[in-house]
């Protein structure tokens, strides 16, 4: 007797959409991150993560930082492989939260990081306003747009549609 050449179909488990956010929010941030330190940190060389010290300092928080997105997006593409592996991905909802993910991620840096903690600036030599503007308000439309995602995947959730 030889075994079947497919294993028999599992049944789609309930869609998990808070997870599917939460898990994609992550990645979102994670890749932010990346793009951040691997443009404005590595190629342009405009700034480090921590400016207010020395260069090695500088470079050590660069180093520190890259460990957290590639931590943040290891762990983000286990726990989004696991809502494939069990059905539970609600795809609406994960494009929500990568958005919601992206936007906070560059706010939170153009905000707290640039204005409030003064970590370090976009760049140096230069009147840093367009420079601000151009981060804050292009973290603000990736916001918006995890927004108006989001409301739309809750209202497709709530009509039954699927997600």
């Amino acid at each position: 007797m030889s075994a079947p050449a497919h294993p028999p179909a599992v049944p789609a488990a309930r869609p998990e959409q808070r997870r599917s956010m939460v898990v994609c929010g992550l990645i979102g941030a994670a890749v932010m991150a990346a793009v951040d330190e691997i443009v404005f940190h590595q190629i342009l060389g405009w700034h480090h993560f921590y400016d207010r010290s020395t260069l090695s300092v500088g470079l050590l928080s660069d180093g520190l930082l890259h460990t957290a997105e590639l931590m943040a997006l290891v762990a983000g593409f286990f726990l989004f492989a696991d809502l494939r592996r069990r059905r539970t991905l609600a795809p609406a909802h994960a494009w929500a939260g990568f958005f919601l993910g992206l936007g906070t991620f560059q706010l939170f840096d153009g905000l707290v990081d640039h204005k409030l903690l003064r970590l370090h600036q976009i760049r140096y030599g230069v009147d840093v306003t367009p420079y601000d503007w151009a981060w804050n308000l292009g973290g603000l439309v990736l916001l918006l747009i995890g927004l108006a995602l989001a409301v739309r995947a809750a209202r497709r959730g709530r009509t039954g549609a699927a997600s």
